[in-house]
């Protein structure tokens, strides 16, 4: 199996936060991407995540973004420029500003504000001109940011970036697992819309419209027609992925054990969001690794991956579809509302594994036990029934062995330390800001495969000392994998659980870890 082992940056790297807040409908989204991008332009590495409420008009958005001279993949608590676009704006977040924060306000336009933050950061104004070329009503927008460049006398003291940033790619996790999808020779996605997984069918929906890709995109009219769909268009030998979030997974289920029995292969796209039952429609949650993990009734074989960043989900993706066409079975890929609508800056190259398609010719299938030699005809027969169970259930033990030539998991950091911090997917972009920019002493590894599970994950942590594990949920799942795995039980006191819908920040997350290393 291939180890990932990265150090954590050797050099101290500054970091700055700005937040764009305001109500649905003024506009923090393209405010916050366009600083993004004359960022990136300046040689900064950026990162930038959404909080918004379940609202069309009204409420309070806003947006964080990071940026730093060196790789970062997280927020902190704390504001260097805080931009309101409304009132309410300033009266919830000015408790976090730094001393010497910065504050944008006044009944102005949001691109007047996007010259006054490109002053600010010492950003040329060609720049911006450029950016604002992409989106509508260049005229009326350039004005407004031009009237706030020259008003703005304020500046931040930065860094002159003398390398530039190269074969970088700016995205979210939902472009990524669009991308990964297509490249893996996709050819149907059937979905329903439900937030978070909703941008993924608008991603693949745009590239088959305006890029004239092969895949076509399939909004139906609830879940259960959508698993239904899907395992109709696999067996007719097509490449096939679903998505949803959890909500929408749990009237998939029975279609998932239909799979398992009749040996069908499916992609299961599945970003969560806090619940039971509606829970935060808009918030982020990592309540959902059970529900992959064991859902559905029967035994029957699965694949669950769990990506980190924007570049694993591309990878991961099409790992899913890989895994899924060679032995004919469902797998999933779980994301969450973080990772699926933050933006990060990550390396372009990913590895694609050509896909070959396992069904070449058309059957008819049921969810009965079936016949060894003909899927659609039932059978009671005891010995034919127990002879399928152990030939299904193989396919585990292949799924198993031949996942250890794959990076099941990575770890990072100090690769000699006795102190390992856990975690998985979105938590990645946190813990690894915590202790580069904490300087502590540790080594994180991070979970990819979920099922299977690595069978070298047991000895790295019995040789630790303490063992810290940082969750997106409040009954820390992952954790209790790992005592299913390995007989390992991890102490409550070393688990850092956040559960309000929110992801960690950074600076906040260093000092947990600290005070349990204490």
């Amino acid at each position: 199996m291939k180890i990932t082992r990265g150090d954590s940056p050797k050099r101290e790297k500054m970091r700055w936060d700005i937040v764009f807040g305001g109500k649905a409908g003024q506009g923090p989204n393209i405010l916050t991407e366009v600083v993004s991008e004359g960022l990136i332009k300046k040689g900064f590495y950026v990162f930038y995540s959404r909080d918004y409420q379940s609202l069309i008009r009204g409420g309070h958005n806003f947006n964080i973004l990071s940026f730093s001279d060196g790789p970062l993949y997280s927020n902190s608590s704390k504001i260097d420029i805080l931009v309101c676009l409304d009132v309410n704006t300033l009266e919830i977040h000015k408790k976090d500003m730094k001393k010497k924060g910065i504050i944008l306000k006044g009944e102005e336009e949001n691109m007047f504000f996007a010259g006054a933050v490109y002053k600010i950061l010492g950003i040329d104004l060609k720049i911006l001109e450029d950016e604002l070329r992409k989106i509508k009503n260049y005229e009326e927008n350039i004005k407004h940011a031009r009237k706030g460049y020259e008003k703005e006398k304020r500046k931040l003291k930065l860094p002159e970036i003398k390398e530039s940033i190269q074969n970088l790619s700016f995205m979210n996790g939902s472009q990524a697992i669009s991308f990964g999808a297509v490249a893996s020779g996709l050819d149907y996605y059937y979905a329903y819309p439900m937030t978070p997984a909703t941008p993924v069918l608008t991603e693949l929906s745009q590239m088959q419209l305006e890029k004239n890709m092969k895949h076509k995109t399939v909004e139906l009219e609830n879940e259960i027609a959508v698993m239904i769909a899907g395992l109709g268009s696999s067996i007719t030998g097509k490449k096939v992925m679903v998505g949803t979030s959890g909500g929408g997974f749990d009237l998939m289920t029975e279609g998932l054990s239909m799979a398992g029995q009749a040996e069908i292969p499916i992609v299961i796209y599945l970003s969560s969001r806090p619940g039971p039952g509606t829970g935060l429609a808009t918030y982020t949650s990592q309540g959902e690794l059970n529900l992959a993990l064991y859902s559905g009734h029967g035994e029957f074989s699965r694949v669950v991956l769990a990506p980190g960043d924007p570049k694993e989900s591309t990878e991961l993706i099409n790992q899913a579809f890989y895994f899924s066409q060679k032995y004919k079975v469902p797998s999933l890929v779980l994301t969450d509302k973080h990772l699926a609508e933050a933006k990060y800056l990550l390396e372009k190259s990913q590895k694609i594994l050509p896909v070959e398609n396992s069904i070449i010719r058309m059957e008819r299938y049921n969810s009965y036990e079936h016949d060894e030699n003909e899927k659609s005809v039932a059978t009671e027969e005891k010995k034919v029934i127990k002879k399928n169970f152990e030939r299904r259930m193989k396919k585990q033990e292949e799924i198993n062995k031949e996942a250890e030539n794959f990076e099941m998991f990575k770890i990072y950091g100090k690769q000699n330390s006795k102190n390992i911090i856990i975690g998985w997917g979105s938590t990645k972009g946190a813990i690894l800001d915590a202790i580069s920019e904490g300087k502590i002493d540790t080594k994180f590894i991070q979970i990819l495969y979920m099922d299977p599970f690595s069978r070298k994950i047991k000895p790295i942590l019995e040789e630790a000392k303490n063992i810290i594990i940082v969750e997106n949920n409040s009954t820390s799942q992952l954790a209790s994998l790992i005592t299913q795995k390995t007989g390992i039980i991890l102490n409550d006191k070393n688990k850092i659980l956040r559960y309000d819908g929110r992801p960690f920040f950074s600076d906040e997350l260093a000092k947990e870890i600290k005070e349990r290393l204490r």
